[in-house]
């Protein structure tokens, strides 16, 4: 497995805002974290992601993160956030070609692999023509896909998603998950991502762990953790319902909609 947490929970002072939480990660596998908000699911991955403290087990690829480096864990698990601070006028090249830092030592610069990783993800995220530009000029999803391909010039084999698209226009969420989903097509790789709309989570993920309060309250195949008892006990309301009548206006032909 490549990675595996056991009775993983993290504790702010008085609130523990992750509770005794147990997973694995396959080869192939897009887990989605999903639940209502505060259920510890950014809390979760920063724990995977060894920024948060926590107590419990995280098993990258079968050895104890917290025996490992940062650069180390930097290797085999690359993590792209919901929005990122930019104060420098990096070009769209220079800002992914931050993502290599982890395959340099402290000894040596020196990265052989590195330029054609940089243009392999330049290119994947439809970048490379824009590889020069000032990353200052480009719009909110331009440089969210610009940090996307950081984290696959990274070169990790598990991506670690927080929230990755909540802030972009329907266009650019679909153009990221896309992406996503290319990048796993390749043997070796898994994806964990936080995700709050579920339509999202049901359509691109392989599995789901849902969470209320800290806890995991389902986890397994989508199929069966989307079922309309299980989210309304976590949701309290009939989400199957609500997202029916919100969408209808979309498939009856009202306004030109097909």
């Amino acid at each position: 497995m490549m990675l595996r947490a056991e009775k993983v929970s993290v504790r702010y002072k008085d609130l523990e805002a992750v509770k005794q939480v147990s997973f694995t990660l396959e080869e192939g596998q897009w887990l989605m974290l999903v639940g209502p908000n505060g259920a510890g699911k950014s809390t979760l991955i920063k724990a995977l992601s060894k920024t948060l403290p926590y107590t419990g087990k995280i098993a990258l690829m079968d050895r104890d993160i917290a025996k490992l480096s940062q650069k180390q864990i930097a290797r085999g698990m690359a993590v792209l956030r919901q929005s990122q601070q930019v104060n420098y006028a990096f070009t769209v090249e220079e800002l992914v070609r931050l993502g290599r830092y982890a395959h340099q030592s402290a000894w040596s610069k020196k990265d052989e692999a590195g330029s054609g990783k940089v243009e392999e993800a330049l290119q994947m995220c439809g970048l490379y023509e824009m590889r020069k530009q000032n990353v200052l000029t480009l719009s909110g999803g331009e440089l969210q896909r610009a940090f996307l391909a950081q984290v696959f010039a990274q070169d990790a084999p598990i991506l670690l998603l927080d929230e990755p698209v909540n802030h972009l226009d329907l266009a650019y969420q679909q153009s990221i998950f896309d992406l996503v989903s290319l990048w796993l097509k390749k043997p070796g790789r898994a994806v964990i991502s936080v995700v709050h709309d579920l339509l999202l989570a049901r359509r691109y993920g392989t599995h789901a762990l849902l969470m209320r309060e800290g806890s995991v309250a389902a986890l397994g195949g989508t199929e069966a953790v989307f079922t309309r008892e299980t989210l309304e006990s976590v949701y309290c309301m009939d989400v199957g319902e609500w997202f029916k009548n919100l969408y209808q206006p979309w498939g009856d032909g009202q306004n030109g909609a097909t």
